[in-house]
């Protein structure tokens, strides 16, 4: 009698197992198909390794600057940019740019577009010279695109030509002109910042890393082909 109630209950504890198991199954099967849950983990491929990237900005902005209201990328920290372009340069010219430091004469510039920095990487870009705190001033008028601090540029500044063409990109700032914000509409000569030394600049170099990149259809604030700037302000 013992052992045939030991018997009876192993049956009924296998026969219960395999119930809920089954139960369990057919609940998940549901699920799945009504797109509830993924059992195939995250998503792979250029989106999802770019939203894996996401950073806070590297630290805090100095006092009174306006910067990033959400997180930003990897990618942004390095422009994504695509080899020269040349032909720019001619329709550049024509608007008659200021040069973004106050006080600079077109004879001390340099050309640097293709130097190479860390290694194998070009500038595409022109490093200006001025005393800590020279005024930096918008090229041209413009608008805001982005107020952004990351390790390599440090205090930096992505504004957008009026016809939303090119991005001119102002990095190393000491810090921002009072009331800058992102969105708003800036003139030609509007003093944006300040020379400084921040993100990957050498502490005793202040200069204004100044580069001009023609926008995508896409209009991403870090992406486009770079124009050598020297080109263009000489």
């Amino acid at each position: 009698m013992k052992k045939h109630w030991r018997t009876e209950l192993r049956t009924f504890g296998a026969g219960a197992g395999c119930g809920f198991l089954a139960g369990a199954l057919f609940v998940g099967t549901i699920l799945w198909q009504s797109n509830l849950i993924d059992w195939r983990g995250p998503p792979t491929g250029k989106a999802h390794d770019a939203e894996a990237a996401v950073l806070e900005p590297a630290g805090p902005l100095p006092t009174g600057t306006a910067g990033p209201k959400e997180p930003v990328t990897e990618k942004a920290l390095e422009r994504p940019l695509i080899g020269p372009d040349p032909a720019t340069s001619t329709e550049l010219k024509d608007r008659d740019l200021l040069i973004p430091v106050g006080g600079v004469k077109p004879d001390q510039l340099t050309p640097q577009f293709s130097d190479k920095r860390g290694g194998s990487r070009a500038h595409e870009a022109l490093d200006i010279l001025a005393p800590r705190n020279t005024p930096v001033q918008a090229v041209e008028n413009g608008r805001i695109a982005r107020l952004f601090l990351s390790k390599a540029g440090g205090i930096t500044v992505y504004q957008f030509d009026p016809t939303e063409t090119f991005c001119y990109y102002y990095a190393h700032l000491e810090r921002y002109a009072d009331g800058l914000a992102e969105g708003t509409q800036v003139r030609k000569g509007q003093v944006l910042g300040y020379v400084g030394t921040s993100g990957n600049a050498p502490k005793d170099t202040p200069h204004l890393h100044f580069a001009i990149f023609r926008l995508t259809p896409a209009k991403h604030w870090w992406e486009g082909t770079p124009v050598d700037p020297y080109e263009i302000l000489r």
